[in-house]
């Protein structure tokens, strides 16, 4: 059978709704109610959603992103917060204080911990100002501040949470 069409007939003849013309053509929603936030964190509503990075967001306006997939261990002390590992290169780690870290939101669905992190739904994580905190008060999750250390050795790593979080070192 000797076909004489060319290639761009074929494809002008095929139905537009159907394949990648159909994916180029198709609107995104007008908003998106899978992401809520508090003024502590953002993320995401579906139960079985998952985000592949998390934001850190610092009062002076940077942003540092870390992807789940290099989130080794993390450590949680109600007194001292939250504990981060990254691994990559180098060794991130990263040291969340505030209040209610663990405590449920209104709705009652997620925290910052368990339901947040652990279950990678958290988009964002933002230092808040003290009005904001204030404002919260004692009714949700406040983030008082969030270090950020880089370290290429485990000496370098173990004198920062000597000082910053001496908690947060293994019992000798």
């Amino acid at each position: 059978m000797n076909d004489e069409t060319i290639h761009d007939e074929r494809l002008r003849r095929k139905s537009g709704n159907s394949g990648l013309d159909a994916y180029l053509k198709r609107k995104e929603p007008e908003t998106d109610n899978s992401v809520a936030a508090c003024k502590a964190f953002g993320y995401l509503r579906g139960i079985r959603d998952t985000a592949t990075s998390v934001e850190f967001r610092l009062k002076d306006g940077n942003s540092m992103f870390f992807p789940y997939g290099m989130m080794g261990p993390w450590k949680f002390n109600p007194s001292e917060g939250l504990l981060l590992k990254f691994s990559g290169d180098i060794v991130y780690l990263v040291l969340i204080r505030g209040s209610n870290l663990a405590k449920p939101l209104n709705d009652g669905a997620i925290n910052l911990t368990q339901a947040g992190l652990q279950r990678h739904r958290i988009l964002w994580i933002a230092e808040m100002t003290k009005e904001e905190i204030q404002q919260v008060g004692e009714t949700g999750p406040t983030i008082d501040s969030i270090e950020i250390g880089e370290f290429e050795s485990q000496e370098d790593m173990r004198k920062w949470l000597q000082e910053k979080a001496p908690a947060f070192l293994p019992a000798e």
